[in-house]
């Protein structure tokens, strides 16, 4: 059975952001298993996520009931009342010798059929349009709704990109909806993609940046990784970093990419996958999966 492993702040947050991963709306919907609870650390340093499993629960069987026919001749009749319904039907092979008239009519539907795929092919691309359109602009009214309530002054821009909507909230007072590593912003993304979600019935793809947080994040992590790959240059042997998401694994494997003598790769599992840095006599390379 299918399910997801993801991380949060809280257990809260991680149970809303797996249950908008598997399109589900309450929990009552589904198996919950909590891997970690998380800790906090102290002034957002040494401080553990929480990691839930999640799964859907299986959807109940339904009996059913075997209609007995009283008799023994129930089956013989059944099966005649058939074979006369099949003579009497127009344009049957029953009705007409050689069947002609009956595969004439289904060359008929299987033509009409094929153009009715086609218009229903063309019919959905504008569909799907109007449904991120109106994914779009409730993200912006819930991001607008949520500044309002925190009593802060910021800006709320949304854009779409092919399916992925992209927010940012923008300010000099939106740094409170940042926190300590993001984990403020991580929340506010999964509880705007619940939202979504839940009003449009369908899962919804949200990137949001609060305060220019994510590129100042790629920047402080090349600058990190550039360090590191000194030290490796200098003094050997390899660095394991601490446990990244997918995004930030790339931007290090990225910076190491660039540097000659030092090449990255990942080791472990999601959640707690991280990125090796070590020498290289063929400069750096990066992970294919990343």
């Amino acid at each position: 059975m299918e399910f997801v492993e993801v991380r949060g702040r809280t257990v809260e947050v991680a149970v809303a952001g797996a249950l908008a991963e598997l399109g589900l709306e309450s929990e009552e919907q589904a198996e919950i298993e909590i891997i970690t609870e998380g800790k906090k650390g102290f002034l957002g340093v040494g401080g553990e996520d929480a990691v839930v499993r999640v799964r859907p629960k299986p959807a109940p069987k339904k009996k059913r009931r075997r209609r007995r026919g009283k008799g023994g001749g129930s089956k013989t009749g059944d099966q005649s009342s058939d074979q006369d319904r099949s003579e009497a039907r127009p344009g049957s092979s029953g009705g007409r010798p050689g069947g002609s008239s009956s595969s004439g009519g289904r060359g008929k539907q299987q033509s009409s059929g094929g153009n009715g795929r086609g218009s229903a092919s063309d019919a959905k691309e504008p569909e799907a349009k109007e449904d991120v359109a109106g994914q779009a602009e409730a993200v912006d009214s819930f991001l607008k709704g949520l500044v309002t309530a925190f009593g802060i002054e910021g800006n709320v821009s949304v854009d779409v990109q092919k399916d992925i909507i992209t927010a940012a909230v923008d300010g000099d007072q939106t740094e409170a909806l940042v926190g300590a590593k993001g984990v403020v912003m991580s929340a506010v993304q999964e509880v705007t993609r619940t939202v979504v979600q839940r009003r449009f019935h369908q899962p919804a793809r949200v990137r949001l940046d609060i305060a220019g947080y994510n590129e100042r994040r790629r920047e402080a992590l090349s600058i990190y990784a550039e360090r590191l790959a000194s030290q490796v240059l200098e003094d050997g042997g390899e660095i394991m970093l601490e446990p990244m998401n997918p995004a930030d694994r790339k931007v290090v494997h990225d910076a190491i990419a660039a540097i000659d003598g030092v090449e990255s790769y990942s080791e472990g599992e999601d959640p707690r996958r991280s990125v090796v840095i070590s020498r290289s006599d063929t400069g750096g390379r990066r992970d294919e999966e990343e």
